[in-house]
């Protein structure tokens, strides 16, 4: 299957509710504390369109939203941006489209910042070893308080 990465547009922001609240689920992670109370997931055309801030989807060849992943400010820390909102169906992994996302992510996030944050669940641990094959560190407290007070495992990277 090929899959196109595309910056997300206003008719996506339900198909990537969906993904998000699908992988939730699948880890039990649909509740408060996670993305899943969070009141702009169906907003990210709108949330993610200004300058430090994109989102991006990666859809099939018929065109269904597969997986997505966001960078976005990290507020209380500066030249620090939080890689945000990164889930693909089941369908999608294994096949290095997370890999695509992630890449293109962090080729953007070097143009405003240094570092990259991200928070996890603990028994997300394909997505955990993904990450640490990208560069992220685990970091054992939080750098700031964040909504997602649920998410118990934490990383950082250099850009």
């Amino acid at each position: 299957m090929n899959y196109t990465i595309r910056e997300i547009e206003a008719r996506d922001n339900k198909a990537v509710e969906n993904v998000i609240r699908t992988c939730l689920i699948e880890f039990g992670a649909n509740h408060e504390g996670t993305a899943w109370a969070d009141p702009n997931l169906g907003r990210f055309s709108e949330i993610y369109n200004e300058p430090g801030k994109k989102y991006w989807v990666a859809e099939d060849e018929n065109g269904t939203i597969v997986g997505g992943v966001g960078i976005g400010t990290l507020p209380g820390a500066e030249e620090v941006c939080e890689l945000q909102k990164m889930y693909c169906l089941k369908e999608a992994r294994g096949t290095g489209i997370a890999h695509e996302l992630i890449k293109i992510a962090f080729e953007y996030a070097k143009d405003y910042y240094k570092k990259c944050y991200l928070e996890t669940l603990d028994n997300m641990t394909r997505a955990q070893k993904f990450y640490e094959r990208h560069g992220f560190v685990r970091i054992y407290e939080p750098i700031v308080q964040t909504e997602h007070f649920a998410c118990d495992v934490r990383y950082i990277k250099d850009l």
